[in-house]
């Protein structure tokens, strides 16, 4: 089995994850580096033969963002694929799909209540009314648990295997395959991807969805969880988002072949 070079490898990836911090190449039109500790004391400075009248400086101020705006590169590399690698973005999905999905629980909560109940629950706000009226401030973060474990692993998944896969599909096809299908690599790592992190997040969205739309089911994951896994059993929980993966894989390969 052939492996990449770290040149293609480079390819499938951004450019500021292997860059060094003494590369000399500007990175997405932005000054180096070695720019920057040039001008390390001002982001934006007049040159001292400009004149002050205001469109002077408007104008060297406009330059001066264009030529001197620096990112620099971390000054420890990280090395691709590596555990190192692999857990970055293992704990980049759990922060950014756990506490996103967390935070926009009152929401998702609204949102569940008008799918099942449209008759009862008729726009949003009409939906925040009514919750508030029945359940207080408190009942619109109901089912905030397992939706911070779901989408934790959900997040985890999505991320961690999505490199995986993209470096495996990419070490299967070779360098110059890698190359020339790198869509078609980052479309096919993210599908696989999707997959696991569907079955993750499963259980997890079993509990949540019913805490929120069952009246008296269960008072939050600790006591929904093991009432459904005792009435349906580990298949039941596993099942129960594996007909919306196709939607949510379509849109997980959109997402991750436009900003790969």
């Amino acid at each position: 089995m052939e492996i990449l070079s770290d040149n293609s490898r480079q390819s499938l990836l951004p450019s500021f994850l292997y860059s060094s911090a003494s590369s000399t190449k500007p990175h997405f039109g932005f000054d180096t580096l070695s720019n920057a500790n040039h001008h390390n004391d001002h982001v934006l400075r007049r040159s001292p033969s400009i004149s002050s009248s205001p469109s002077n400086f408007v104008g060297d101020a406009a330059g001066a963002t264009a030529n001197k705006f620096v990112i620099q590169a971390p000054k420890e590399k990280m090395e691709m694929y590596s555990p190192a690698f692999y857990a970055a973005c293992t704990a980049g999905g759990i922060l950014s799909c756990g506490l996103t999905h967390t935070a926009v629980t009152p929401m998702d909560l609204v949102k569940c209540n008008m799918q099942i109940d449209p008759a009862k629950y008729k726009s949003v706000s009409s939906g925040f009314g009514i919750l508030l009226k029945e359940q207080g401030a408190r009942g619109l973060f109901k089912g905030w648990a397992p939706t911070l474990l779901g989408y934790s692993a959900q997040g985890a998944c999505k991320y961690g295997f999505y490199e995986f896969f993209k470096k495996y599909y990419s070490d299967i096809a070779g360098p110059e395959y890698a190359t020339k299908y790198k869509t078609l690599i980052i479309v096919a790592g993210s599908a696989s991807a999707e997959a696991i992190a569907d079955v993750a997040l499963c259980p997890m969205e079993a509990v949540k969805v019913r805490v929120q739309t069952q009246p008296g089911f269960a008072r939050g994951l600790s006591d929904g969880f093991p009432k459904i896994l005792k009435a349906e059993g580990a298949a039941g929980c596993c099942c129960y988002r594996i007909n919306g993966y196709f939607s949510s894989s379509i849109v997980q390969m959109a997402e991750l072949e436009k900003f790969a």
